[in-house]
């Protein structure tokens, strides 16, 4: 007697893992998660510290992954930023190393199809499919080391050709973000650019007369500058006769209270509470991040810009929309809100959009291969 059989089919499973500087990474991972949720298919998220308490605030039903860290850290005085960078690369590409054979293991364990890495250069495989986002193919060095700027950027061209392909979250043409950061040359890397990733969206945005808060201060990045940044900017605005509001950047503790009379503090809030604050401050104080340039651009808002100390990306960032007159910027040494409020009135701002067509694109032509696989 004949038996019916048939053959169980599999959803596809998919990792997205960004890298632990601060959340930036994480938060910008936010619409590409979504989309891949919009296939029929399974989502496992990887991190560590931040970016792990903020993935499980915005994907509590997820599966979530402790991912360890690269564990670079930065000086605590301003001053041999490129000296402690320099010293640590040995260890930088260890951990890369490191995390490369701990993918081999998940995709064993967790039956991963593909694999998303925002920034984490060892999450490769010849088994699956690998993408890499980046804006940076590009590394800045300081002035005093520009001449290695070529030799950086090779060795990022080395690792990323690892990958099955390159996403970059930026418009190939003006008006763009990212500047040389991701344009102007030839790479031999297979690129694609899928428009500015952010996990807010522009709906129902109204042009404000009255805001709740006359300057919103958004904390973020790596330490121990996010403090020294924090300590310096709430000095100020205890002296100043406005009323302001501070996001610490700490998904993992959950508080709001009044600093003073005229500061009320969040350590953190969810994604659709953070953009109706954002869009009731009349202007942002922030790291130029490249995350929160897209989050700002998207919501089209004004900002002032304090990048961190001896960070060449944000540095480069902060002076040329400076020079574009888009986003007003100072040095952390030389921070003045009082000043910068006043200053910054002629810079515009910048409004973009991104309908996700490419990244949808993307993400379905890469399951396809997943699919003709199982």
């Amino acid at each position: 007697m004949a038996q019916n059989s048939f053959t169980l089919i599999k959803k596809p499973t998919v990792l997205v893992c960004p890298l632990d500087w601060g959340i930036g990474h994480a938060t910008r991972c936010v619409p590409v998660i979504r989309e891949i949720l919009k296939k029929d298919v399974e989502v496992i998220l990887a991190a560590s510290n931040r970016s792990l308490a903020f993935l499980k605030q915005e994907f509590p039903n997820l599966k979530v992954i402790d991912f360890p860290n690269y564990n670079i850290s930065y000086p605590a005085k301003n001053s041999g930023m490129v000296i402690k960078i320099l010293r640590q690369i040995p260890g930088f590409l260890k951990s890369i190393r490191q995390e490369h054979k701990m993918l081999q293991k998940l995709i064993n364990e967790h039956h991963i199809d593909l694999v998303i890495s925002d920034n984490r250069y060892g999450l490769y495989s010849n088994k699956v499919p690998s993408v890499f986002i980046t804006h940076q193919l590009y590394i800045k060095a300081p002035v005093a080391l520009k001449f290695i700027e070529p030799v950086l950027s090779r060795i990022n061209f080395r690792y990323i050709k690892s990958f099955t392909e390159c996403w970059i979250p930026d418009n190939q043409y003006e008006p763009n973000l990212s500047g040389s950061l991701s344009h102007t040359k030839s790479t031999r890397i297979k690129t694609f650019f899928i428009g500015p990733l952010s996990r807010f969206d522009n709906k129902e945005i109204t042009n404000r007369t009255e805001f709740r808060y006359d300057i919103l201060l958004m904390l973020s990045g790596p330490e121990p500058q996010r403090t020294h940044f924090e300590k310096e900017a709430l000095a100020q605005l205890r002296q100043m006769k406005i009323k302001a509001a501070v996001i610490l950047g700490k998904p993992e503790e959950k508080e709001k209270y009044n600093e003073s009379d005229n500061i009320f503090i969040y350590s953190h809030l969810n994604s659709l509470d953070l953009k109706e604050l954002i869009m009731d401050s009349r202007i942002i104080l922030s790291r130029p991040g490249y995350s929160t340039i897209m989050d700002l651009s998207v919501l089209g808002k004004k900002a002032i810009f304090i990048p961190t100390p001896g960070q060449t990306e944000q540095e480069y960032l902060a002076r040329i929309f400076r020079d574009k007159g888009i986003f007003y910027s100072m040095d952390q040494k030389k921070i003045n809100i009082s000043k910068a409020l006043k200053d910054c009135q002629n810079y515009q701002g910048i409004s973009l959009t991104n309908d996700y067509l490419t990244l949808n694109e993307r993400i379905s032509e890469l399951l396809k291969v997943v699919n003709k696989v199982n």
